[in-house]
């Protein structure tokens, strides 16, 4: 966020493992962790994988390993529920912090999206084969296959659109289903200085921007800016509480964010991960506020910072609302900083509000071209990365600037907003670029920012806003 001013493929899914697809009868193994593999679907120069690691032993297991070999000219992108590593063709995926132990007859599953013709071979489960077993328990079945003859209603020619399982639910924070998130100004620029209480009415949740470093590391404060304060003909701590409440009375929910472009907030130890939840849980009694927004662009320890976050959620409770608003690079690699925090303390997040602005031009989710910021295809084609590496879709928001003087680049009209909405929820009003699914529980969008829509004549939110009621 900006303090002062500031694949390409035609998807056709074949869906021949659920419709006229010939099984093959496996012998038995021997009871044992084991692990089975299908393509999800398969668009000729690609495919979506799935493997499903059960435990069908008598004790529980505490973290898993798989590994297979890719045949030359196949390889793996974009993956989600696990964590990987490569070396030439062979790829180990291994379990994440929420799905490693898989309690007797359990299960658990993760995915990933690969290029090229190829199927996984030699699968190897904790060192042993991925059936379960090196021999049958039982004998094959020599029984022949039926001769019903198969169904004559033809086959759809396209999937219908589909959304992987939640692993885990969404956190309890009474926000709807799509959401409009704002930031308000505590400070002076050349955007329209607003009283907290003027927001527009078309926002669900407005982040308050910013609370700023103190001299402890980690400890964060917040008081109302005494350049806004003047220029609001005085606006005072008092003024603001009673802000915050009259909002929340007319059902919106009001967050604290941290950082900022020019924020020096560091959790890099246990010490400042105590002095960050503690100082914010201070600034949640003091003013009342919802939740947490952690901006901070010029990085973050996801362990620390993912300490600090699960110790502040154990004081409030699941009604916390925990949002992040990183900058697009920091949401390419799953293993790495923002991505790496989202993924660690996803059974307690709210939303990843990600700025697809400011960017330049970023490979998306096929890996197979840079799509330039400012368009459907950039959005899309980079929201699909959260959304195909492991986030639920009710913890992916699109961030977007509210028109001229908000960014330094990628801009759009909010109609361009409305259309990448419409792309992954419904497959409709795509570009060139169309995701590998659809994603009905998108949570919605976000903008910097509340001052710079109203400079801008609210078209942001009268356009954005009213849309998001439509989502299904």
């Amino acid at each position: 966020m900006k303090r002062s001013r500031f694949l390409v493929l035609s998807l056709v899914t074949v869906l021949t493992a659920a419709l006229g697809a010939a099984w093959v009868a496996m012998p038995a193994y021997a009871a044992g962790p084991s692990a089975t593999f299908v393509k999800t679907s398969d668009w000729g120069s690609g495919w979506e994988g799935k493997y499903t690691v059960t435990n069908g032993g008598t004790s529980t297991i505490n973290g898993w390993s798989l590994t297979f070999d890719l045949p030359a000219g196949t390889s793996v992108g974009t993956y989600w529920d696990a964590l990987l590593t490569s070396s030439g063709q062979r790829y180990t995926f291994t379990n994440r912090s929420w799905n490693g132990s898989v309690a007797p007859g359990a299960s658990v599953s993760f995915g990933f999206i690969a290029s090229g013709p190829g199927s996984p071979t030699n699968c190897r489960l904790n060192g042993a084969a991925c059936g379960g077993g090196t021999t049958p328990s039982t004998p094959p079945p020599t029984t022949a296959p039926p001769t019903t003859p198969p169904p004559t209603t033809p086959p759809p020619t396209t999937a219908p659109p589909t959304t992987p399982p939640p692993t885990s639910p969404p956190p309890v924070t009474g926000l709807p289903k799509h959401i409009l998130t704002g930031y308000w100004h505590n400070f002076d620029n050349p955007a329209v200085e607003l009283r907290l209480r003027d927001t527009p009415a078309e926002y669900d949740v407005v982040a308050v921007a910013f609370a700023d470093a103190t001299a402890t590391p980690g400890a964060v404060a917040f008081a109302v800016d005494p350049g806004l304060s003047s220029a609001l003909g005085g606006y005072t701590d008092a003024d603001f509480s009673a802000d915050v409440r009259t909002l929340q009375s007319r059902g919106k929910k009001v967050i604290i964010s941290v950082g900022g472009e020019t924020g020096r907030v560091a959790v890099n130890d246990a010490a400042s991960a105590t002095a960050f939840s503690d100082s914010v849980y201070a600034l949640i009694q003091r003013y009342g506020f919802d939740g947490v927004d952690i901006d901070l662009e010029n990085g973050l320890n996801p362990t620390y910072m993912g300490q600090a976050l699960r110790s502040l959620r154990a004081k409030v409770g699941s009604r916390l609302i925990i949002a992040m608003a990183p900058q697009t690079i920091d949401m390419q690699n799953p293993t790495t900083s923002y991505f790496k925090l989202a993924l660690d303390i996803k059974d307690i997040l709210t939303v990843v509000n990600t700025q697809f602005y400011n960017s330049g031009a970023m490979l998306g989710c096929d890996q197979n071209a840079a799509y330039g910021q400012g368009t459907v295809n950039f959005i899309v084609a980079l929201a699909c990365i959260q959304l195909e590496a492991g986030l639920r879709p009710d913890q992916v928001g699109l961030g977007l600037p509210a028109g001229p003087g908000a960014a330094g680049g990628g801009i759009v009209a909010p109609s361009v907003v409305n259309a990448a909405l419409d792309c992954l929820t419904r497959g409709t009003n795509c570009g060139s670029f169309r995701p590998p699914r659809t994603y009905p529980g998108l949570r919605g969008a976000m903008t910097w920012s509340v001052n710079w829509d109203v400079s801008n004549g609210n078209g942001f939110a009268r356009t954005v806003g009213p849309h998001l009621d439509t989502l299904p």
